[in-house]
């Protein structure tokens, strides 16, 4: 408990954490006045709906996990270098591992819920309110939680296995952006995998977001399957290996 209230402190006094947070709500902000605004000055402006604002925020699952790396950044950056004098204070490092990956993840998720009322708040104020669009927007969402919580997941195993950063961005943006379309043109003549690549979560974020603007979203469980598959295996490396890697 005394490292986790350690670590709190630390994260809490990191100007990156109010920064990032800031910009994000900053974005959002922005988005919602620009469609607002377009709207007043444009007679007939078809993109002023909730909706439209919406599906910005459904399309922007890579976005996510690069805010998500941002967080865990932020203790698994510089601070790495502290881990040496917490072991030697008798801190085990399955306590480390589990401790940075708890704060960090719950800093990231709150962000997310700030940001989700924050959203839908500007959305239902100052634009035209579309039938089922919260709905709906909630629904994608769902969909997109297992998926940035893999991706999350492994941000953290890497960069507390000492992963090259640069390595861990090349992975990330071939995981999010073409893993499906990869494992498609690998399996496409094999019959009985050749549907694997519908796991890809580049394939899932773009269904999701198309079944967003379709109005036809619902629960797909293919994105909670992927996301443990990637998550839990993810996880598991990273604790097991950071137990036994040297500590600098």
């Amino acid at each position: 408990m005394n490292y986790i209230k350690s670590e709190h402190y630390r994260l809490l006094r990191k100007p990156s954490l109010y920064v990032t947070g800031g910009i994000c709500l900053l974005l959002q902000m922005m988005a919602a006045l620009l469609l607002y605004f377009f709207n007043q000055i444009e007679t007939d402006f078809p993109y002023a709906t909730s909706r439209f604002l919406y599906s910005n925020v459904v399309s922007s699952g890579t976005f996510l996990v690069i805010i998500a790396f941002l967080f865990n950044l932020m203790l698994t950056g510089k601070d790495m270098t502290l881990i040496k004098q917490a072991i030697s204070f008798g801190i085990s490092r399955k306590s480390i591992f589990w401790s940075k990956f708890m704060l960090t993840l719950s800093y990231f998720l709150l962000l997310c819920v700030v940001s989700l009322f924050f959203i839908v708040g500007l959305g239902e104020s100052l634009l035209a309110k579309e039938e089922q669009s919260i709905t709906n927007f909630l629904i994608a969402l769902t969909n997109m939680v297992p998926l940035v919580f893999a991706g999350f997941t492994i941000i953290h195993s890497m960069k507390m296995t000492k992963i090259n950063t640069i390595y861990i961005i090349i992975i990330l943006f071939v995981l999010f952006t073409y893993s499906g379309e990869f494992v498609y043109s690998i399996f496409r003549p094999i019959s009985g995998l050749n549907q694997l690549y519908q796991y890809g979560p580049d394939i899932l974020l773009r269904g999701n977001l198309n079944d967003f603007m379709a109005q036809a979203t619902s629960i797909d469980f293919r994105c909670w399957i992927t996301g443990i598959v990637l998550a839990i295996p993810a996880l598991l490396f990273g604790a097991r290996k950071f137990t036994k890697q040297n500590i600098d």
